[in-house]
């Protein structure tokens, strides 16, 4: 599937010291340091097109492109990896209660998702894969699956077994009753009569009456959630014999640390012998009025509405990094009315006829970002520039600092 228009990142003067970024590990629940290689091989999971883009997503891409542009600046090759789940239960839901073609609402939808993404300057994945795309590569997992001894039917759809790895559960560190507790609130079926173990997890559903399916060797259907990114990582990221772990990033939102991530993680264990990732990071979810924003409660805020009624995106990216990405936190209006205000004085102090040092703001910005994506920390060192240089201050390269918030913090101001 075509990604969305390449983003034109800036580089950077050789002068400037990149050290190791770290970054919070969902695993070890530890600020770790991300080991120093030449290319990084991240995959980070993409929507399920029917609602999209809101402000959560932005926030979960908006926290991988600051990964993305932070080893790119730092001398690094980033492999980036995305997928979209173009075929699930939740779309064709979407398609029957809006009386629309299923197909036509994903490709609306994805449509939307990248004019969203380049209104953001997120930089594109080098690899965009859809569901429907890879089910020839979810077949070849799942017949490797079941030459491993972890694939069992219960009627014609097929189930892995999570316990073939003795490493399931230790990503989402939950205890049983409250993985099937989440497993049923995120399109898993614990209760389903036939299964060894209630958290075992779809990989091929047959096809149902008036439902698509394609066909495979196990038989007409389509491919279950877990296995889709699993088998696209594994392709497109394939792991050389010498490292350690399949992928060095795999990310998304927290909420799909259990299942989605947990059952990623263990397929592959069984596939390869080895961990998914040597970290895993997950962005904390967006709220609206002291609610989660989902799609389930219907108070989702979308990044083209918000463009659409005059927002400028570069002030909802503004917006979204000034608080950490960790942080469950509330989109408000007043959030959107202090980034706007902020990016207006950044601006008139870009423009101004002489600015404050701006070498010393640029580093500390980049030690903002190698501790953990510290972004309100790095705007604000912003903030205090802006204000220095409207003060009068003088000694700076106003072109400068536009390079490097353009090729860090994706702002283009």
């Amino acid at each position: 599937m075509k990604s969305w228009a390449s983003v034109a990142v800036p580089e950077l003067t050789s002068s400037l010291r990149f050290p190791l970024i770290s970054l919070t590990n969902s695993k070890t629940l530890k600020k770790e340091s991300v080991a120093k290689k030449s290319v990084y091989r991240m995959y980070v999971c993409g929507i399920t097109p029917y609602d999209a883009t809101h402000l959560g997503h932005a926030a979960t891409y908006l926290t991988f492109d600051l990964i993305n542009r932070y080893l790119r600046a730092s001398g690094c090759d980033v492999l980036y990896v995305q997928n979209i789940t173009d075929i699930d239960d939740p779309l064709l839901e979407r398609a029957l209660r809006d009386n629309l073609d299923w197909q036509d609402l994903a490709m609306s939808q994805i449509d939307l998702f990248r004019d969203d993404m380049v209104n953001l300057r997120v930089i594109p994945p080098a690899h965009y894969i859809g569901a429907v795309e890879g089910i020839d590569l979810v077949s070849e997992a799942v017949t490797a699956l079941q030459a491993a001894g972890s694939i069992y039917a219960i009627d014609k759809d097929l189930f892995f077994k999570n316990y073939s790895s003795p490493e399931f559960g230790s990503l989402s560190h939950l205890d049983k009753e409250k993985m099937k507790e989440i497993f049923s609130q995120r399109g898993g079926d614990p209760t389903l009569a036939g299964k060894i173990d209630p958290l075992d997890c779809l990989v091929w559903m047959a096809k149902r009456e008036n439902e698509p399916g394609w066909p495979s060797v196990h038989g007409v259907g389509r491919p279950g959630w877990h296995i889709e990114c699993t088998a696209i990582a594994l392709k497109y990221l394939a792991p050389d014999e010498s490292d350690e772990t399949c992928i060095d990033i795999q990310g998304g939102g927290s909420d799909l640390i259990f299942p989605h991530h947990e059952m990623c993680a263990s397929q592959a264990k069984v596939l390869t012998g080895k961990d998914l990732a040597s970290t895993y990071v997950h962005a904390a979810m967006i709220g609206l009025d002291g609610e989660k924003m989902s799609k389930s409660k219907g108070n989702l805020v979308f990044v083209s509405k918000l463009i659409n009624s005059g927002t400028d995106p570069m002030v909802i990216r503004f917006a979204l990094m000034s608080q950490h990405y960790r942080l469950d936190r509330m989109w408000t209006d007043q959030l959107l009315e202090a980034a706007t205000k902020q990016v207006a004085n950044i601006r008139k102090a870009l423009s101004a006829p002489s600015v404050a040092p701006t070498k010393p703001v640029i580093e500390k910005i980049v030690l903002a970002l190698s501790d953990d994506l510290n972004t309100p920390l790095a705007l604000a060192e912003l903030d205090k520039w802006a204000a220095d240089s409207l003060n009068g201050m003088s000694g700076g390269e106003a072109q400068e600092l536009s390079t490097a918030l353009d090729a860090l913090l994706g702002l283009a101001l």
